[in-house]
Protein backbone atom coordinates (compact mmCIF):
# COMPACT_ATOMS: atom_id res chain seq x y z
CA UNK A 1 0.00 0.00 0.00
CA UNK A 2 1.21 3.42 -0.83
CA UNK A 3 1.73 6.23 1.28
CA UNK A 4 -1.10 8.74 0.20
CA UNK A 5 -3.46 5.70 0.50
CA UNK A 6 -2.64 4.97 3.95
CA UNK A 7 -2.36 8.62 5.17
CA UNK A 8 -5.49 9.41 3.17
CA UNK A 9 -7.87 6.30 4.53
CA UNK A 10 -5.97 7.65 8.12
CA UNK A 11 -7.44 10.97 7.73
CA UNK A 12 -11.12 9.48 6.76
CA UNK A 13 -10.84 7.44 10.38
CA UNK A 14 -9.55 9.75 12.63
CA UNK A 15 -12.57 12.25 11.56
CA UNK A 16 -15.05 9.55 11.62
CA UNK A 17 -13.75 7.94 15.09
CA UNK A 18 -14.49 11.89 15.93
CA UNK A 19 -17.92 11.73 15.13
CA UNK A 20 -19.00 7.98 15.53
CA UNK A 21 -19.72 8.31 19.14
CA UNK A 22 -22.73 10.79 18.21
CA UNK A 23 -24.56 8.26 16.38
CA UNK A 24 -27.09 6.15 18.35
CA UNK A 25 -26.69 2.57 18.68
CA UNK A 26 -24.03 0.21 16.69
CA UNK A 27 -26.60 -0.42 13.53
CA UNK A 28 -26.02 3.34 12.57
CA UNK A 29 -22.36 3.57 13.71
CA UNK A 30 -21.62 0.51 11.05
CA UNK A 31 -23.87 1.39 8.87
CA UNK A 32 -22.37 5.19 8.60
CA UNK A 33 -18.38 3.53 8.84
CA UNK A 34 -19.50 1.09 5.82
CA UNK A 35 -21.00 4.20 4.26
CA UNK A 36 -18.37 6.70 4.30
CA UNK A 37 -15.53 3.58 3.72
CA UNK A 38 -17.04 3.66 0.47
CA UNK A 39 -17.16 7.05 -0.56
CA UNK A 40 -13.76 7.42 0.49
CA UNK A 41 -13.11 4.27 -1.59
CA UNK A 42 -14.52 5.71 -4.66
CA UNK A 43 -12.57 9.53 -3.90
CA UNK A 44 -9.39 8.43 -3.41
CA UNK A 45 -8.59 7.63 -7.21
CA UNK A 46 -10.28 11.08 -8.16
CA UNK A 47 -7.61 12.45 -5.79
CA UNK A 48 -4.34 10.51 -6.87
CA UNK A 49 -5.66 11.86 -10.49
CA UNK A 50 -5.68 15.30 -9.61
CA UNK A 51 -2.35 15.14 -7.83
CA UNK A 52 -0.79 13.27 -10.62
CA UNK A 53 0.02 10.37 -8.89
CA UNK A 54 -0.56 6.70 -10.22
Amino acid sequence: MDPITIAFYAVVCGCLSVVAPKFPGLPVRLGVGAGVGIIAASVLPLIKEMMHVY
